[in-house]
């Protein structure tokens, strides 16, 4: 089993900035990749960014040159770092993890935080 436990979120307003936490434990010596998911209210669930465990980075197109997804080991903890946020980047954003298993790979999810962009 893998927690995910995601801080960070709030109301900013567009243009602003945010720095979304995540930090996995337990069974995570299989770790593939983490990432972080966003939800709008009506739409569904999208990838926002994503680091693997070579350290490459995803993103999705809306987000690139405004997001940085990293990770710091010492500190066990992946960041999402939002600048320039707009009101479309509203939504519950998730923490996720792939954990490789013997026939594939398991998702894990965080609770999610909200995250609210006034224009």
């Amino acid at each position: 089993q893998v927690q995910l436990v995601e801080s960070g979120g709030g109301l900013v307003q567009a243009g602003g900035s945010l720095r979304l936490s995540c930090v996995p434990s337990g069974n995570t010596f299989r770790l593939n990749a983490i990432g972080w998911y966003r939800q709008a209210p009506g739409k569904q669930r999208e990838l926002v960014a994503s680091i693997g465990s070579g350290l490459r980075t995803d993103y999705a197109e809306s987000v690139k040159g405004r997001f940085t997804i990293f990770r710091d080991n010492a500190k066990n903890t992946v960041y999402l770092q939002m600048n320039s946020l707009k009101p479309e980047d509203t939504g519950v954003y998730y923490c996720n993890a792939k954990i490789a298993t013997m026939i594939g790979r398991d998702d894990y999810w965080g609770q999610g935080t909200q995250v609210t962009v006034s224009s």
